[in-house]
């Protein structure tokens, strides 16, 4: 409601005047957070309008800062919506725009992704190196706010391999962040993919993995999260 309210308000070029102020184009960060809210509301058609059009705002702009912006959350929803081509070229695009100007946690943040796309197509240790460099670039500047995010990333990388133990550890340094943080839109995910490595040990803890898979599910309908909630019932169907 509040990213609509901004939308209905937004004018081209006093939104120029505050990006040069305050270092980001209103109407880009507008569309880039309704997409990201969208998409967990259960609309991801809706989300890709959004997010297509903070794009499209942030070029026509020709302001630096809120292209980068732009193009982290644009790749964040394709990594929701599990399109790995797509996340490997736009957290490219991210991540040399973000060394041409010097935005080091833009750079943390796409190369995150990179490294989820990178392991998604095959480059499991890659991958992983490049999720963790991200992660450790991005607490270099002092912000937590995505580390549960980015460390679910990692966790993922776990989920179809052989070392489910590694990934549960990363998960639970997670879990840490998040208590600290206070951050939870990022909560199911996490459950989820715990129950999900828990079923990938030598020995399947099957009892647990359901009740985190329960929990994920309880936590996703709390937060009225359709989105995390499918994919929360799709695993515990499995």
């Amino acid at each position: 409601t509040h990213h609509a309210q901004v939308l209905a308000l937004y004018t081209s070029q006093e939104a120029q005047d505050l990006a040069v102020r305050y270092g980001l184009d209103l109407g880009v960060g507008a569309h880039s957070w309704q997409a990201w809210a969208l998409w967990q509301l259960g609309t991801p058609t809706q989300a890709l309008r959004h997010s297509q059009a903070a794009r499209t705002l942030a070029h026509e702009g020709s302001h630096a800062m809120s292209l980068a912006f732009a193009l982290i959350w644009a790749t964040v929803l394709h990594q929701f919506r599990r399109e790995v081509s797509a996340v490997h070229e736009l957290a490219m695009d991210a991540i040399t725009l973000a060394t041409e100007q010097g935005f080091t946690q833009r750079w943390a943040h796409a190369t995150v992704l990179h490294g989820w796309a990178l392991a998604r197509q095959g480059q499991g240790e890659v991958g992983r190196a490049a999720i963790r460099q991200g992660l450790t670039a991005s607490l270099a500047t002092g912000s937590r706010l995505l580390q549960p995010y980015g460390l679910g990333l990692l966790a993922e990388t776990y989920e179809t391999g052989s070392h489910p133990d590694e990934g549960l550890a990363v998960l639970a340094e997670a879990q840490a962040v998040m208590a600290v943080t206070g951050v939870q839109w990022y909560a199911a995910e996490l459950s989820r993919l715990k129950g999900a490595l828990l079923l990938r040990q030598a020995v399947p803890d099957a009892a647990q993995a359901e009740a985190c898979l329960q929990q994920a599910l309880a936590l996703a309908r709390q937060q009225q999260a359709p989105s995390w909630e499918l994919r929360a019932a799709m695993s515990l169907s499995r």
